[in-house]
């Protein structure tokens, strides 16, 4: 009682980095930067390293579900993509609803979002999701992403209209609690699956070891991920 206690504010938080959430948030931003502030090349630019980020997240995913690629050193079995989509997505969101704050608000705004994306990818171990590799790497590789992004963004010729802002907020504090569970680990399972011919999913608390090797190679031969905890699902 008292751990679900303690649990369930992260649980709230961690759905902060779902793509559903996110992903529909970003393109409202991403289509008044284009249409009314004149920003394509920044929407370009931003749209091609998120879509590089979570390709490079999915492929990570999809190597180990699949195929049984991970590091067991590291307890690595996949990139966190709650991790990756909260700080690939929040900083750019947070520069362009406060730009008709200031620049120095924007810049704070920033900072912000990039510390709540490391609260986010934190959560992740906290609801058992992800191991410690898995989170890290997936914030590294989203603040990449917003840093590729951000490093040149234009200052905006159009401050965004008051509906924005508000109603982005509206959403990040609203639809953790009233989203349907998130399908993603789902879609991705069933896609490792089919590319892999596998009837079933690899998973981290499975021994996967290759098939026995005569002893006078066993030593180059060493067993594929095996790790005996069980979390939470992952995405």
């Amino acid at each position: 009682m008292i751990e679900r206690i303690f649990v369930a504010p992260w649980l709230s938080l961690t759905r902060l980095g779902e793509a559903q959430i996110l992903l529909p948030l970003v393109l409202v931003a991403a289509l008044w930067l284009c249409w009314r502030a004149g920003e394509a090349a920044f929407v370009r630019r931003w749209l091609f390293w998120l879509c590089a980020a979570a390709g490079l997240t999915t492929a990570s995913k999809l190597a180990f579900i699949g195929w049984g690629w991970g590091v067991e050193a590291w307890d690595f079995t996949g990139i966190s993509g709650h991790a990756m989509f909260a700080a690939a997505s929040l900083p750019g969101l947070a520069w362009v609803l406060a730009r008709s704050r200031g620049e120095w608000m924007q810049k704070c705004a920033v900072g912000l979002a990039f510390a709540l994306a490391a609260l986010i990818a934190y959560s992740r171990l906290e609801v058992g999701a992800h191991s410690p590799s898995e989170a890290v790497l997936g914030f590294v590789i989203g603040s990449a992403a917003s840093l590729m992004s951000l490093r040149q963004a234009p200052a905006l010729r159009l401050h965004p209209p008051a509906w924005l802002p508000a109603g982005v907020l509206a959403a990040l504090m609203l639809l953790p609690f009233h989203a349907p569970p998130s399908k993603s680990h789902d879609w991705v399972t069933r896609l490792s699956l089919q590319l892999s011919g596998r009837s079933l999913p690899f998973h981290r608390w499975e021994p996967h070891r290759r098939p026995a090797a005569p002893k006078a190679q066993s030593a180059k031969q060493k067993p594929a991920f095996s790790i005996t905890s069980k979390p939470a699902e992952s995405s």
